[in-house]
């Protein structure tokens, strides 16, 4: 296929029955609340991190204490290709609300439990490993959280507003980061550091198990999309024809692609930001929470305007403005906070927060977009979680070891900016236009 004949716009050819406005609100207000829960819980290990170091990894230094929890931040990322593996064919074969009741139950008890694990001064090295398994367990979970929540309100949104639903995933993700934030503010500004050690940093975590139950009762009550339940009459009918493996390697690249982009420029952002402000540069943390959670307002509210846009003007001019950002910015980006100054080092973040929105959201909708309905659950997971393992849940770990390696506080934006370039190069060779696409083919 030449390049021509790759970037042309598929022609949308609808082929199953629209919702009702009312099922689709009642199904936007069901993933979006165990959405928030999951990346909640996800966030808050972020923000306590240096605090999770001293409890389980004490070396009496700082710098290794936080190196060892963002080591064991990024193995949650490694075990998210084995959710997706495990969780995807379920997702296939019987159905995407299944994953979604079995992926927000696993995120509120693995969050509750790390919670409650005694410290290494209490019972040891066996600390640390029960820090681990669970982080490996909360991958899993949320692996198949992500594109399958993706996939569920893709294919039950109207054609001409899948921008604008796909953004759903994305804000309240954003939302739980921006009140991980709030709460992690009101811990570090309300109790002692002392009291924080202590117990302060388990509320949260412990908290998550309610809005579990929650989410667990409002997602069960769940019906399928409508493009799953036309696929499985289709395969009643007719077992359907083998998918070219071009087809499939086609999509997993182009998957790889917007996925590495999202990832390392969300965890540069939710994650690494903060404890770069407050650990590299120096600021007060509730003064760098603050600016992180101010970021983070603006890239909630961006979300949906951008997922309107896309809708207008289509996927690919915004994907690859996002990537092409990224790559000339992130530099500039760092300059404003390593300044340690309050107002520039808000704008840096915000400028930051607009172009991970837009990689966002076109990550949520493309994951949709890009692969035939009879592979979406196992082969946009698999893409997604292959795509954050390697790249981005390492990213803040490389970040911090760039700076300790090179001794400069800018070196983490080679990091950002080298894999936004490369998925610059991917997504302009190989990314159609794919906003029209009929979601139900293949």
């Amino acid at each position: 296929m030449n390049r021509a004949a790759a970037l042309k716009e598929p022609k949308a050819s609808p082929t199953v029955p629209q919702l009702a406005g009312t099922d689709i609100r009642k199904r936007q207000v069901a993933v979006g609340i165990g959405n928030f829960m999951e990346w909640f819980d996800f966030a808050i290990y972020g923000y306590f991190v240096a605090v999770i170091g001293a409890q389980f990894f004490p070396a009496g230094d700082p710098a290794p204490e936080v190196l060892a929890s963002l080591a064991v931040f990024a193995v949650g990322f490694i075990a998210r290709p084995l959710g997706a593996v495990v969780l995807g064919p379920i997702g296939d074969r019987h159905g995407r609300k299944l994953v979604l009741v079995i992926t927000v139950l696993g995120m509120g008890l693995t969050t509750a439990l790390i919670g409650v694990i005694p410290s290494y001064a209490s019972i040891g090295v066996a600390a640390p490993i029960l820090v681990v398994i669970l982080r490996c367990i909360q991958g899993m979970m949320v692996g198949g959280e992500w594109s399958t929540a993706a996939t569920y309100l893709g294919e039950s949104a109207p054609a001409n507003k899948r921008g604008l639903h796909a953004s759903l995933v994305t804000a309240t993700a954003g939302l739980a980061f921006l009140v991980g934030t709030v709460v992690a503010a009101v811990i570090n500004g309300v109790l002692t550091p002392q009291e924080v050690s202590a117990w302060g940093w388990r509320v949260p975590f412990i908290a998550s198990l309610v809005m579990a139950v929650v989410a667990i009762f409002i997602r069960q009550k769940l019906g399928e999309t409508p493009v799953y339940e036309e696929m499985a009459r289709r395969r009643e009918e007719s077992k359907p024809a083998p998918l070219p493996l071009a087809v499939k390697m086609r999509a997993f690249v182009l998957t790889l692609a917007f996925s590495a982009l999202f990832g390392v420029s969300l965890y540069y952002f939710i994650t690494y930001a903060n404890n770069h402000l407050s650990g590299v540069v120096g600021m007060p943390r509730v003064e760098a929470l603050t600016a992180c959670g101010i970021a983070l307002a603006v890239y909630v509210v961006a979300n949906p305007l951008l997922g309107r846009l896309s809708d207008r003007i289509g996927r690919r001019p915004l994907v690859l403005l996002s990537a092409l950002g990224l790559t000339i910015l992130s530099v500039p980006i760092f300059f404003a906070l390593n300044s340690g100054i309050f107002a520039v080092v808000l704008l840096g973040l915000i400028v930051l927060g607009v172009l991970v929105a837009m990689a966002a959201v076109m990550n949520v909708v493309l994951l949709v977009e890009v692969f035939p309905a009879s592979i979406r659950s196992t082969g946009s997971a698999l893409g997604y979680n292959v795509a954050l393992a390697v790249l981005a849940g390492p990213g803040p770990l490389v970040a911090a070891s760039l700076i300790k390696a090179t001794g400069n506080n800018v070196a983490p934006a080679f990091y950002l900016a080298g894999v936004s370039l490369a998925a610059l190069i991917v997504l302009w060779m190989m990314l159609p236009e794919t906003k029209n696409k009929d979601i139900s083919e293949g």
